[in-house]
């Protein structure tokens, strides 16, 4: 089962951190994010990665991307 933070319509720093709250619950495994702007994406990303997550895919629809990240 894929977790998931949707985060659409949030403004930085809020995307960042209902991920890193997510992600500190998880310790490991599979988390989409779902983020509507280019800043919020590259911000969740460098987060994530500085976890030691990975970025597994991202995937744009109009001006909304489906990140997601994997641990594990």
């Amino acid at each position: 089962m894929t977790n998931l933070v949707d985060a659409r319509g949030l403004s930085c720093p809020q995307p960042v951190l209902l991920t890193m709250e997510k992600i500190k619950s998880l310790g490991q495994g599979e988390l989409m994010v779902l983020v509507d702007t280019d800043t919020s994406k590259e911000n969740v990303i460098r987060a994530a990665v500085s976890l030691g997550w990975q970025l597994k895919s991202v995937d744009t629809e109009g001006m909304e991307y489906k990140l997601t990240l994997e641990k594990g």
